[in-house]
């Protein structure tokens, strides 16, 4: 699988982007998906995820303000980032986690795939 994102850019607090994932490969439908960021001089963090079957986890400093959603026919995951403040700012990563185990879906280690990341900015 490869994973292909873009959406990033730079924003005011406040603002909105929309990040989409592209999967290649004709198995997309059966991985959980998850958007990681990583901040300058910070660890990678998790931020949000999809399962296969559509349930949706996020990270709390998130909750309420980004989405996360998959459209299979399209092959593609999307992060709908709403209210977006300077804290956002990271290098945002998707990732395909191939096994069906939900139970570590919010650690990096479980996926086994990952995208080139696109950088957030979020001026205050």
């Amino acid at each position: 699988v490869q994973l292909q994102a873009s959406g990033g850019g730079l924003v005011q607090a406040g603002g909105s982007l929309r990040l989409s994932c592209a999967a290649s490969g004709r198995t997309f439908t059966s991985y959980h998906m998850g958007w990681f960021r990583q901040a300058p001089g910070k660890e990678r963090e998790f931020v949000a995820a999809i399962t296969a079957s559509s349930s949706r986890y996020y990270t709390d400093s998130v909750a309420g303000r980004f989405t996360i959603s998959r459209d299979n026919p399209k092959n593609t995951v999307y992060l709908q980032m709403n209210m977006l403040r300077p804290e956002d700012t990271a290098i945002y990563y998707c990732s395909a986690k191939a096994s069906s185990g939900i139970y570590n879906i919010r650690r990096d280690y479980a996926y086994d795939y990952w995208g080139q990341g696109t950088q957030v900015t979020v001026s205050s």
